[in-house]
C-alpha cells in the first residue's frame, strides 16, 4: 500500500482482460490487422524516399543500406528521375530505393 493510495475514490477495480489471442497460422500481423497477401510486385515492395537538403546518393545508401558504396543501385533504379548525372539530385525528388 502506497502513500497516497487512501485518497483514492475508486474504490476496489478489477484488473483489464487480455485482448483475445489471434488464430494459429498467422492471419493477423501484430496489431490484428489481416495479413496481405505476399505476392506484389518488386516495385510495390521497394521503399521511396523523398530527397533533402544536404542529400547525396551516397548519405542515402549509409542511412538506408549501411554502406555508402550502394549508391549505385540507387542511382541505377532512380536514372529517369536523376538524369545523367549523379551528383545532381534535387530537394522534393522522391527516390525509389530498390531491396538488396
Amino acid at each position: 500500500m502506497g502513500l497516497f493510495d487512501f485518497l483514492s475514490n475508486d474504490g476496489e477495480k478489477k484488473p483489464v482482460a487480455p485482448a483475445p489471442k489471434p488464430a494459429a497460422g498467422g492471419a493477423t500481423d501484430f496489431f490484428g490487422n489481416a495479413n496481405q497477401p505476399a505476392a506484389q510486385p518488386a516495385a510495390a515492395q521497394a521503399d521511396k524516399y523523398t530527397v533533402v537538403s544536404g542529400d547525396s546518393l551516397s548519405k542515402i545508401a549509409k542511412n538506408h543500406y549501411g554502406d555508402a558504396s550502394k549508391w549505385h543501385q540507387i542511382y541505377d533504379a532512380n536514372k529517369a528521375t536523376i538524369g545523367a548525372n549523379p551528383d545532381h539530385i534535387e530537394v522534393g525528388q522522391v527516390l525509389t530505393l530498390p531491396k538488396i
